[in-house]
């Protein structure tokens, strides 16, 4: 085990310093630091950002990387008070996530190209789904690779009820509630119990977080719509299609269909995307950077203390947490399948 800690931590010294990157600017934001690492180096003072968004998207430290949420405001705004940034590149590779991270990472992407008029141009991976999309879509422009699984726009919430369990093994639970609805979506509840005024409550908080889905979608289409068009690439990119709130039903698409109905502008891979954020940011060359905390033995050997039982791993590869009852998911649930 310690060879392999050993030769684990040898590799990750080398990914993180192995480079020659003699003079990485360096930042500290709120107590935390941040080191700029060239990607591209292009011998040119202009530079674009790539920011990633892997994973299920969360405010919470899943995997000892640290709070997705945080580190996204971070790096925006070091991006905002950097005047050699000239765009920012979004990698989403994402079956979506909490409701209120996403919403959250949306806020940020759209304040900052407000504040900063920076282009942001995301780049869709293989998944992009839900709230991979959510947080796409304030986005200047959106590159997807024609196999890309996107869409899934809408909301779920889940849960179990194991009272047909206990009553087998013979364990009744005792509730005290303060109010006929304090037990609502309870696990321990007969299902016969449920009312149909809870399942409308239920519904109608689903169907609220549902609309501002579409509403988010549906403005940040438009909007970029209209900035594209004043920039004279009103043929480049892509409208959303005058029906598209049919296809907002949960359905997940391949990028080309997506790009058919106008969720992305283009297709291509994250050198379109690149040469996209340029001709945006009206330059004609840039390095292309990230940021980067710097390595801490407390981080890599929390690691080591992860516990396997906290995701389930399905055949794309990816781990997955259980979802917690009661919590809204701007999740696709095929992909859970």
């Amino acid at each position: 085990m310690g060879l392999i800690a050993l030769g684990f931590l040898g590799f990750w010294l080398v990914g993180l310093f192995g480079h020659d990157h003699s003079h990485p600017r360096k930042a500290k934001l709120d107590g935390k630091f941040y080191q700029e690492h060239t990607l591209t180096d292009k011998d040119v003072d202009d530079k674009i950002l790539v920011i990633e968004i892997n994973g299920v998207i969360s405010s919470h430290d899943m995997d000892g990387s640290g709070n997705m949420v945080e580190r996204v405001k971070d790096e925006f705004e070091l991006a905002s008070k950097d005047d050699l940034i000239k765009a920012v590149l979004l990698k989403v590779d994402s079956p979506g996530g909490e409701v209120l991270a996403s919403d959250d990472i949306y806020q940020i992407i759209r304040e900052f190209q407000e504040k900063t008029g920076k282009p942001v141009v995301a780049t869709m991976g293989s998944l992009a789904a839900s709230g991979g999309y959510y947080v796409s879509a304030p986005c200047r422009w959106i590159v997807a690779h024609e196999l890309t699984i996107t869409g899934s726009i809408g909301v779920i919430m889940s849960g179990l009820n194991v009272r047909g369990l206990m009553d087998k093994v013979g364990i009744r639970p005792e509730v005290y509630k303060s109010g006929k609805f304090k037990d609502m979506m309870s696990s321990t509840r007969p299902p016969e119990e449920v009312t149909a005024a809870e399942r409308q409550m239920v519904q109608a908080l689903i169907d609220e977080t549902y609309g501002t889905f579409k509403a988010v979608v549906g403005k940040g289409r438009a909007a970029s719509r209209t900035q594209n068009t004043k920039a004279g690439l009103d043929k480049e990119s892509r409208a959303l299609a005058s029906d598209w709130e049919s296809y907002a039903d949960g359905r997940i698409f391949s990028g080309r269909e997506a790009h058919k109905l106008g969720f992305v502008d283009e297709l291509g891979g994250f050198e379109v995307a690149l040469n996209r954020a340029k001709k945006l940011a009206g330059i004609a060359e840039a390095s292309v950077v990230k940021y980067e905390q710097p390595f801490n033995f407390g981080n890599f050997f929390r690691l080591f203390g992860k516990s396997e039982a906290r995701g389930v791993k399905v055949d794309l590869g990816l781990d997955f947490p259980r979802l917690q009852a009661g919590r809204m998911y701007f999740l696709s649930p095929t992909i859970l399948q």
